[in-house]
């Protein structure tokens, strides 16, 4: 997201944990959410407020715990903390996630659909969205919220991807075969991140879009179809193993996303298809 705003010609002030951002930004502090006075850096006469720091995960949030609160929950009243007192009137676009879906097999989930977090992590997403609801209710800080399924791709380092369609290359392009759990029959929405940049921008642009939240769609595909896309594409194989007993447990089964409440406001425009985004190897 910095940086698609940088490209388009955005005002962008940014910030993060690291000491030094990535390398074509061109204004950048160091910030921990997880500190409260942190915030006091961030300059207040902005329009929005990108809040995309955050711990993601399945297993590791049972073993962190504290940390996973502490960035994913305690971070954003930080941030809506700071903005209650010093004025500061922006909007938040804040990125939710697929696991806060009781997952339906094979039916597209729409936004008010029944809520299951069988992780840390999906606690914290969904916890976070009644946070932002509970401020503006209370204050009058606005917010969007935007739930993503798979996103996929990269725009500015020379790597491929991360998470999952990230893990399916590493496996093929170091070990030849990806491994799938089960026989890869579940179902996701996999989303490039240029177009995830591109709806989220657009859509917040209106003021139509505050205080709502929307699913980001894509393209429709189980995890074997990807993978043999991916598979494919560098020469290796797919193979299908049995599921181990928590990751099972944690499985939330099939996430597809409806977007027709993004498309009826008028910001739902992929352009990226998930065969094309990974170049054949030589």
């Amino acid at each position: 997201m910095a940086h698609f705003l940088e490209k388009e010609g955005f005002d962008n002030h940014n910030y993060d944990l690291q000491e030094q951002g990535i390398s074509d930004v061109s204004k950048y502090q160091q910030l921990d959410v997880t500190e409260k006075a942190a915030f006091n850096v961030i300059d207040a006469d902005v329009d929005y407020i990108f809040l995309f720091s955050g711990l993601s995960g399945t297993k590791e949030g049972f073993e962190n715990y504290e940390k996973y609160f502490a960035v994913n929950e305690l971070g954003l009243v930080h941030l809506l903390s700071w903005m209650r007192q010093s004025g500061c009137r922006a909007r938040v676009v804040f990125p939710s996630t697929r696991l806060v879906y009781k997952g339906q097999k094979k039916q597209p989930l729409k936004e008010e659909d029944a809520k299951e977090t069988r992780t840390i992590y999906a606690s914290n997403k969904l916890a976070a969205e009644h946070i932002l609801w509970s401020y503006q209710n209370a204050f009058g800080i606005d917010h969007t919220i935007f739930r993503i399924c798979v996103p996929y791709g990269n725009m500015f380092d020379g790597g491929y991807s991360y998470g999952t369609t990230g893990f399916m290359i590493d496996r093929a392009l170091n070990q030849k075969v990806i491994p799938l759990y089960g026989n890869g029959s579940l179902r996701r929405t996999f989303t490039h991140v240029e177009d995830i940049c591109r709806n989220i921008i657009d859509a917040v642009k209106s003021p139509t879009t505050k205080n709502e939240i929307y699913n980001i769609g894509g393209e429709n595909l189980s995890l074997y179809e990807a993978a043999l896309i991916i598979s494919k594409k560098l020469d290796a194989k797919v193979s299908c193993i049995q599921w181990p007993e928590l990751d099972y447990i944690l499985e939330t089964g099939d996430t597809i996303f409806d977007d027709a409440k993004l498309k009826s406001a008028g910001f739902a425009n992929y352009r990226q298809k998930f065969k094309d985004f990974l170049p054949p190897l030589p």
